[in-house]
């Protein structure tokens, strides 16, 4: 069994995907509330714009095999109207965090010649989103990480992808949606399947990318938004 670690799993999409990784190997998660966190058999309390030394410390621990970024923050405003507080943190959690922890769990990956990296992107940053260029540009930032991590890694048997969610059924998604101004109903009719992205759809995708018959699969970014990325 190899030894799984999702950030932001207590909530939506990273807990959809601790679900369905439960039966590919052990669950270790992580995630800033505690009591949520309690329904995990291994889990790491840590907030990744404050100490996410915390968590390389637990990586380098566990072993990681396979890594999945997942935990993120999501600021909507202009850009002169965000301050140098809400500016670092959105970094620090959305590419920073994932940075260091891929750092530091591509050691036991490169020792045991295999392992697999999912970084969960957006949509927002393969298309850009007005009023929240702080997301989009950390977003964007993973899928640069991404092609360049495919190729450092790739002679160690180590695959790296990014999956772009759309608007996807969450917590975050319908905080999104508020802070956008816009409708649900709006939102909807700007995607062509008229529809939000389920978490499981994501979970579904990510536990194939992590299995064997995904290994020729690195350094893609692979959009998963109901046809969001190709226009109305």
């Amino acid at each position: 069994m190899v030894n799984i670690l999702v950030t932001g799993a207590t909530q939506g999409i990273g807990k959809a995907i601790a679900e369905e990784l439960k039966e590919v190997g052990t669950i270790f998660a992580t995630g800033r509330n505690l009591e949520l966190l309690r329904e995990y058999e291994n889990y790491c309390v840590c907030d990744l714009a404050k100490d996410v030394e915390t968590l390389e410390s637990y990586v380098e621990e566990k072993k990681i095999d396979i890594l999945i970024n997942n935990a993120g923050e999501y600021i909507y405003g202009s850009i002169d109207k965000m301050t140098d507080e809400q500016i670092q943190e959105i970094f620090e959690v959305n590419l920073l965090a994932p940075v260091k922890l891929i750092a530091k769990a591509s050691v036991n990956m490169k020792n045991k010649k295999w392992g697999r990296i999912i970084n969960i992107g957006s949509i927002s940053g393969i298309m850009g989103e007005a009023n929240a260029s702080l997301y989009s540009s950390t977003k964007s930032g993973l899928v640069g990480l991404t092609r360049a991590l495919a190729l450092e890694l790739a002679s160690y048997n180590i695959t790296v992808n990014t999956v772009n969610p759309g608007w996807v059924d969450t917590e975050l998604g319908m905080a999104s949606a508020e802070l956008s101004e816009f409708f649900k109903d709006e939102i909807i009719e700007t995607i062509p399947q008229r529809r939000f992205v389920q978490p499981v759809e994501i979970a579904k995708l990510v536990k194939y990318l992590v299995s064997e018959d995904a290994k020729g699969i690195t350094g893609q970014s692979i959009n998963l938004c109901a046809g969001l990325s190709v226009g109305i």
